[in-house]
């Protein structure tokens, strides 16, 4: 048994809410986080079979990649299927969560894993996202001045690329006076004091800057610790967009969308028109990619894969790459496998239970006779 709010943290530990975009509403949507439950039932949607399911396998708390709730609901009277799918699940105490574009835009995320399926190496991150990153500067007394970097970059802070424990210090001297009530580190009180200090600075994602304040807070030996915190309009690197990598050997197109063909299980796919180079640098997005198709553009791709590509979109393809819608489901179903495997690295003995209904509202008709 787990409570609800500890199995939805394993995934926003990797995945974190902030990371989601406006018009999302990923997280808990039906019940209560402090609740327990000792089976999760993993789905791409939530429908009304899915419900069921839940039920049939006795799951008390359903996580899927797409939301059942968008929009604020007014009422609960069964007339759409959404409000039918949530007072089911209230009826039947099962709680519903789900893991949309903090997932998506996760460097562990689906369009990371969808590279990594289409054999990628070296994959990055299309779009890294922006307004992610601020600056902490912390002041303080020279001999303590490794334990708070320490206990910073242990937080979170400090991370640059491949790189970690980034930092930059430098030396000063800071002026304080204690007043009546204070209990000072050094000097006394009513008494202007100098300290020769260290000035600590670090970058730290937006949405850890609280854990880091409070790790730094926890060793520093300052009752009121001097710091501040800047916006930093650096890109983040480690969230965003899609992904994009290279084949280990040029492939040739064809052969290349024979491979994506299989790879997503899906028995077509629509392309724009072939360019007659190999593929060896490929980007990718799960589910509605268009948005990005100038990135994939200016990153040099040879092909982008995604999905949800309006018709005028293909012109964008201009001869310069090959784009190719391999449908929503398609590009997205390693979500269940994610959010699954998030769970039980830190729940080994959690049960986890992959869907069994099929969720895809797309379906393809192909003549067997033709084939």
């Amino acid at each position: 048994m787990a409570k609800i709010s500890e199995i939805i943290n394993c995934i926003t530990d990797v995945a974190p809410l902030q990371l989601q975009e406006d018009y999302d509403n990923s997280g808990l949507l039906v019940g209560d986080p402090d609740s327990e439950a000792d089976s999760a039932l993993i789905a791409f949607d939530i429908t009304e079979e899915t419900i069921d399911e839940a039920i049939e396998r006795n799951c008390r708390l359903i996580i899927s990649h797409h939301p059942i709730i968008f929009k604020g609901l007014k009422k609960l009277t069964g007339q759409t299927y959404i409000e039918r799918i949530v007072a089911k699940a209230i009826r039947n105490d099962i709680a519903l969560a789900c893991m949309h574009t903090n997932l998506d835009n996760s460097n562990q995320g689906v369009s990371m894993v969808l590279a990594q399926q289409l054999g990628l190496e070296n994959i990055k991150i299309l779009d890294p996202m922006k307004d992610k990153l601020a600056q902490i500067v912390v002041f303080c007394p020279v001999e303590q001045a490794e334990a708070v970097r320490q206990a910073m970059c242990e937080a979170g802070a400090g991370h640059t690329g491949n790189y970690d424990h980034c930092a930059f210090q430098a030396g000063g001297k800071g002026s304080f006076r204690a007043l009546e009530g204070s209990h000072p580190f050094v000097g006394e009180q009513n008494e202007l004091h100098f300290e020769n200090e260290t000035r600590i600075e670090t970058i730290v994602p937006t949405f850890m800057v609280g854990k880091v304040i409070a790790a730094m807070k926890r060793v520093h030996p300052y009752e009121e610790p001097a710091y501040n915190v800047y916006p930093v309009g650096n890109e983040y690197e480690k969230a965003g967009g899609g992904a994009f990598g290279k084949l280990g050997n040029p492939t040739d197109e064809n052969e290349f969308l024979d491979i994506v063909r299989q790879k997503l299980g899906i028995p077509c796919l629509k392309h724009s028109r072939l360019t007659g180079r190999k593929i060896e640098k490929v980007a990718v997005c799960g589910g509605s990619g268009a948005f990005l198709i100038s990135k994939a553009i200016s990153c040099g791709a040879d092909i982008y894969i995604t999905s949800d590509i309006k018709y005028h979109d293909y012109f964008d393809a201009d001869g310069k790459i090959i784009l190719v819608d391999a449908g929503h489901y398609e590009t997205e179903q390693f979500s269940k496998e994610i959010i699954k495997g998030l769970i039980n690295e830190k729940f080994p003995k959690f049960a986890t239970l992959i869907s069994e209904r099929t969720t895809n509202p797309v379906h393809y008709y192909v003549n067997q006779q033709n084939q």
